[in-house]
């Protein structure tokens, strides 16, 4: 059956500004990192796809690497578009990164101008696509010039094939730099993509100050903490859960006790804010201004509908927000 989207589709999600840029960005947005590969059950995905932009959902996020095997979620996501998302393409945002390993040989990884722009050829070819309207520069080359990396991404946005670039996982001084030299270029750092939730807040520490000041937006992967920040794994580890997986990225060494007993209270938390704990984890890491938008994973259609209903209830009292506090400082 022809997919035709929901009529109302932009009726309930909030949409915010990536920093100083005319692009907005929905506040949470889907994630292709894992359940979308060669690995796993494509209609599945597609339905995930579909729910999600009927849902006001615009931004798909992957990369070279997303799978597996590396390329799968894209080409997987490719098909979704010909099938489905073709004739919705211009409401759509969508990105792609390089920077991890890729292919072997010298010039599948890290952030050499050789590396990034074949790489994106590449996810262009396996998607369909003309362009891309963000690529990322996947992770911070210790050895490779920065100007080198910057250049790159320079020569992929006057080639067309993106209209905006980012960068994932840089550290504040590595972003300050990557802003200037970009400036100096002519173009604008649109984006960054770190890591965040309330297990891991490395980004407090200097990156949202240079974020906020430049004008950079921000969109945080991990909310959940792999799906640590839910529910899910009070009871032990459920079959089919990233845990549970060989290549997921939450392994079970990660879900300590420690960790169970503040997972315990923040869902108690959570609960007397008429919420799941996944629903205020991801309401806790949109409450800076500077973070635009909360990348997501999902396994099943239910858990995006699960997280678009986080966004009724986003205000946080100051009693809230120093008891969360209390509960990840004891």
């Amino acid at each position: 059956m022809e997919y035709l989207a929901s009529g109302n589709r932009y009726d309930k999600m909030k949409y915010n500004r990536c920093g100083k840029s005319g692009l907005k960005l929905p506040a949470i947005s889907l994630g292709l990192w894992h359940n979308f590969g060669g690995v796993d059950v494509f209609e599945n995905g597609r339905a995930i796809v579909r729910r999600a932009f009927d849902l006001g959902i615009t931004h798909f996020d992957l990369a070279n690497n997303y799978g597996p095997p590396p390329g799968s979620a894209e080409e997987n996501f490719g098909v979704i578009l010909k099938k489905d998302l073709k004739p919705y393409r211009d409401e759509l945002i969508i990105s792609t990164k390089a920077g991890w390993g890729m292919w072997p040989g010298p010039y599948g990884d890290f952030g050499s101008r050789k590396y990034l722009i074949a790489s994106l050829d590449q996810s262009l070819k396996r998607m369909g696509l003309e362009y891309v309207d963000i690529f990322y520069h996947h992770r911070p080359d210790p050895e490779t010039p920065l100007e080198e990396t910057m250049g790159a991404l320079d020569q992929i946005l006057r080639s067309g094939k993106a209209l905006y670039v980012g960068i994932s996982q840089y550290k504040p001084e590595q972003t300050k730099k990557a802003v200037d030299i970009l400036k100096q270029m002519g173009h604008h750092l649109l984006i960054h993509q770190p890591r965040y939730s309330m297990f891991d807040r490395w980004i407090e520490e200097g990156l949202t100050d240079v974020l906020e000041k430049e004008g950079v937006g921000a969109i945080v992967f991990s909310p959940l903490e792999q799906g640590l920040l839910t529910d899910k794994y009070l009871k032990g580890i459920p079959e089919g859960s990233r845990a549970s997986k060989p290549w997921g990225f939450l392994k079970p060494d990660r879900i300590t006790q420690d960790k169970l007993e503040k997972v315990e209270k923040l869902n108690e938390l959570a609960s007397r804010r008429n919420q799941s704990l996944a629903q205020m984890a991801i309401a806790w890491v949109l409450r800076k201004p500077v973070i635009t938008s909360a990348l997501i994973g999902a396994s099943k259609v239910e858990q995006v509908e699960d997280a678009v209903k986080a966004l009724d209830n986003l205000e946080f009292s100051s009693e809230e927000l120093n008891e969360i506090e209390k509960i990840l400082t004891e």
